[in-house]
């Protein structure tokens, strides 16, 4: 049994500075790329703060979701990248403030670095 698969763009999001689709909709999953604190005007990072980072990369994530017909509300799984672990409050008290009942399921996982040295970068697996 083969699936669909539907490239999703999503005009007010950031542009893509790879190779990759903002997002992929597979049978009635959307797999979002993952995104980091760009904004969406000038394509650089915005905000100095995980805090800040944080807001942005789940601002940008619902922009691809409404997209594709769906709300970040509706995510089932979501992978947060972290430059520096030790500020995981920092993030946590925003990605609440996103999901204040019925949060999806989550990964965090410390890494290096990211693209044009963002603090944060979130992806999700979202219903549609």
């Amino acid at each position: 049994m083969s699936v669909e698969r539907q490239r999703i763009t999503a005009d007010a999001a950031p542009a893509a500075i790879g190779p990759y689709s903002h997002a992929v909709r597979a049978g009635e999953l959307l797999f979002c790329s993952g995104q980091i604190p760009l904004d969406p005007d000038t394509g650089e990072v915005s905000g100095a703060t995980v805090a800040e980072q944080t807001r942005r990369c789940l601002e940008n994530l619902a922009v691809v979701c409404s997209a594709a017909g769906t709300s970040l509300a509706r995510a089932v799984r979501l992978t947060v990248y972290m430059t520096d672990l030790s500020r995981f409050a920092e993030l946590g008290e925003v990605y609440a403030s996103f999901f204040e009942t019925d949060p999806p399921a989550r990964v965090t996982v410390g890494v290096a670095a990211l693209p044009k040295g963002a603090l944060v970068e979130i992806d999700a697996i979202v219903a549609l």
